[in-house]
C-alpha cells in the first residue's frame, strides 16, 4: 500500500495531467475557423510594413509579420459607404449601383445576403462594432446583417470645446449622426485637428476596442465559430488623438508632396480640389493654396491617427493571443479605400488615382499562410467574400447579388501564383460621367463617360507607374497600344449601372 504522502503526488499528477490535456482539448481547432476582420478607414499603405520609413505602426508590422501581406490590394471605389457595400456583398459598385454615402442596400437590394449573413448561414456567431458600414449621410447601415445589435460609436469626435466653436454641432458630425442634414451648411465647421492629455478610451476606437476584448472574452467560452468585425475610424478626419501619438512624429520631418498638380494632360472630370478637407477648420474652405504650416499639420495629423489606431489594434491582437484563439483564427487588416496627402494638390480620397484607391491588405491564416510573406497579386475588397469563405472551408457564396472576387487561396498558399492580371475601381463624376479604371502591374488605365453613351465620348487617362509612383503625365495618346490592350480588358466588363 502506497504511503499518504506518495498518494497525494500521484493524485496531484494525475490531476495536472488531466487539466493539462483540457487546455490543450481547448487550444486544439475544431470545426470551421473564426474570422476577425479588422477594418480601418481612410487606411492608405502608410504603415512600416509597407516600408513607409515615416510610419509609427509597430503593431500593425507585428500582424503582417504573422501572414501574407498583399502590396497591389485596391478598393473598388474610394468613398466610405460604397467601399463597404463592396467587401461586404462581394460586388463591385457598378454592378450594385451603390456608389453613394446615402445609398441604402436594403432599398436597392432588399434581397442581399452580405459576407456576415453567409457565414451566420453556415453555423457563425456574427457581431460587429466600430465603423463596419457606413452610418451617416442618410445612411442607417445595415443591421441586418449580424446575430446581434451593431456597438455603435462616433467617427466624428472631439474632446476639446475649442475644436467646435464652444461645443456647437459641426457640420460632419451633423452628416455621421443624421442630425440637420437640410441644414448643414448653417452649422460651423469643426478642427481638422486635436491633440489633447486624454486616454486612449476617450476616443471612439479605443472603446472599440475595449469592446472586442469582451466580446473575445465572451467568444472563447462560447461554443460554434465567430465572424466578428471590427472598425476603427481613425485616420478619418479629423485627426483627434492623445497628445503621446503626436508626439511620436516631428513634423518637420514628415515628407511633402513635390508634386502638386493635376497630371499634365488629364481630362478635367478627373480632378479634385477641396471637398470633404474644406468641411474642417482652419482648411481654406476653396481653392486657395494651402501654407506648409497647414499642410505640415494635417500630414502630422494623419500619421499621429494612424499610430494612435496601431495601438488599438495591438491591444485587441494581444487579448487574442492571450486567449488562445489566434491558432484558430482568420484575421484580415483591410483599410477602405487610401487617402491623398497634397499629391496632386489632392487631400482625402474621392478619385480614381493611386494613393485613393491603393489599400492595405493582410490575411493571416493559421496553417495556410506562411509568416512574413508578400505578394504582388493585384487583389480587390471584393475578393474577400469568396476567399474568406473557401478559407473556412465554406461553399462558394451562392447569392442574390452579383459576385464580382475570385478567391485569393491559391495565392494565399503560394504567393508567387496570379489568379487575376488587374484591378477594377471606379468613381463617379458629375452629370452621370463614371470613370471605370483598369490597374495592371504596371499601368493604369481610366474610362470616363457616361453609362450608354457611345464610345466615341469617352475620354482616357493611362500612366505608367513604373515610371513614376505618382501620376504626372496622361498616356493615352503616346501609348495607344497599351491604351488598346487596357481598352480590352475593360470591355470584359458589363457597362456601368447609372447613378
Amino acid at each position: 500500500m502506497l504511503p499518504r504522502f506518495r498518494i497525494s503526488i500521484a493524485l496531484g499528477l494525475a490531476l495536472l495531467m488531466l487539466d493539462s490535456a483540457s487546455a490543450r482539448a481547448d487550444d486544439t481547432p475544431t470545426g470551421h475557423p473564426n474570422i476577425l476582420l479588422l477594418l480601418v478607414d481612410d487606411l492608405k499603405p502608410a504603415l512600416g510594413c509597407y516600408g513607409d520609413p515615416y510610419a509609427k505602426t509597430p503593431h500593425l508590422d507585428q500582424l503582417a509579420a504573422r501572414g501574407l501581406r498583399f502590396d497591389l490590394a485596391y478598393c473598388n471605389q474610394a468613398v466610405c459607404a460604397p467601399s463597404r457595400f463592396t467587401l461586404m456583398l462581394g460586388a463591385h459598385s457598378t454592378a450594385t449601383g451603390l456608389y453613394g454615402l446615402g445609398h441604402k442596400l436594403r432599398r436597392s437590394m432588399p434581397e442581399a445576403v452580405t459576407m456576415p449573413q453567409f457565414f451566420a448561414q453556415h453555423g457563425y456567431h456574427t457581431e460587429s462594432m466600430g465603423k463596419i458600414f457606413h452610418i451617416g449621410h442618410g445612411n442607417e447601415g445595415d443591421p441586418e446583417s449580424f446575430s446581434v445589435p451593431h456597438f455603435h460609436d462616433k467617427v466624428i469626435e472631439y474632446l476639446d470645446p475649442a475644436s467646435t466653436e464652444g461645443g456647437k454641432l459641426t457640420r460632419e458630425e451633423a452628416y455621421f449622426t443624421n442630425q440637420k442634414l437640410d441644414q448643414i451648411r448653417s452649422l460651423p465647421r469643426g478642427a481638422a485637428f486635436e491633440a489633447t492629455n486624454s486616454r486612449d478610451e476617450d476616443y471612439a476606437d479605443g472603446r472599440v476596442a475595449a469592446e472586442a476584448i469582451k466580446r473575445l472574452r465572451a467568444a472563447k467560452t462560447r461554443k460554434g465559430p465567430f465572424f466578428m468585425a471590427v472598425g476603427f475610424v481613425r485616420p478619418h478626419l479629423p485627426f483627434s488623438a492623445p497628445q503621446r501619438y503626436w508626439d511620436l512624429h516631428d513634423p518637420s520631418k514628415l515628407p511633402l508632396s513635390p508634386f502638386p498638380d493635376h497630371p499634365k494632360g488629364s481630362p478635367g472630370i478627373a480632378h479634385k480640389r477641396a471637398g470633404e478637407i474644406a468641411m474642417y477648420s482652419p482648411v481654406p474652405p476653396k481653392n486657395e493654396d494651402y501654407t506648409e504650416k497647414l499642410k505640415r499639420q494635417l500630414v502630422h495629423g494623419y500619421y499621429a491617427s494612424v499610430s494612435y489606431m496601431d495601438a488599438q489594434i495591438g491591444k485587441v491582437m494581444t487579448e487574442l493571443d492571450r486567449l488562445r484563439l489566434d491558432s484558430n483564427t482568420i484575421v484580415v487588416l483591410w483599410g477602405d479605400h487610401g487617402f491623398h496627402l497634397g499629391d496632386l494638390g489632392i487631400w482625402t480620397k474621392h478619385t480614381n488615382y493611386e494613393q485613393a484607391n491603393r489599400i492595405p491588405l493582410v490575411i493571416v491564416a493559421p496553417g495556410v499562410t506562411a509568416k512574413g510573406g508578400s505578394t504582388r497579386q493585384l487583389a480587390e475588397s471584393v475578393d474577400l467574400f469568396p476567399t474568406l469563405a473557401e478559407l473556412s472551408g465554406l461553399p462558394q457564396p451562392e447569392v442574390p447579388q452579383p459576385m464580382s472576387g475570385k478567391s485569393l487561396l491559391p495565392v494565399l498558399k503560394d504567393p508567387e501564383l496570379r489568379v487575376r492580371d488587374h484591378a477594377f475601381h471606379c468613381y463617379p463624376r458629375r452629370g452621370g460621367v463614371i470613370g471605370r479604371a483598369i490597374r495592371t502591374e504596371r499601368y493604369r488605365m481610366v474610362e470616363w463617360k457616361k453609362p450608354g453613351a457611345p464610345a466615341k465620348t469617352a475620354q482616357f487617362e493611362l500612366y505608367d507607374y513604373g515610371e513614376s509612383s505618382v501620376e504626372q503625365l496622361n498616356l493615352a495618346k503616346e501609348r495607344p497600344g497599351i491604351l488598346a490592350k487596357m481598352k480590352g480588358i475593360l470591355a470584359r466588363y458589363p457597362e456601368a449601372k447609372r447613378r
